[in-house]
């Protein structure tokens, strides 16, 4: 496995409750709302982030990984 390998796996943590949950992220796309499994609240982008995983995961969206724009 080389240093460039794509991760599809982020932990995302809720803003709102704290709660973590590790999440499978799309390959090709980015993911613009998840519901916490927890308290309901709908996780949105940040201003100047394309997506919920380069908000509040552990890794951003895998085409930011590959260095492209969302």
């Amino acid at each position: 496995m080389s240093d460039t390998e794509i991760k599809l796996q982020s932990t995302l943590t809720c803003p709102e409750c704290g709660h973590a949950s590790v999440e499978t992220m799309p390959e090709d796309a980015c993911q613009w709302f998840h519901p916490c499994a927890s308290c309901g609240a709908v996780l949105k982008p940040k201003a100047g982030d394309c997506c919920v995983f380069c908000s509040y995961g552990t890794v951003p969206c895998p085409p930011v990984q590959a260095g492209e724009s969302c």
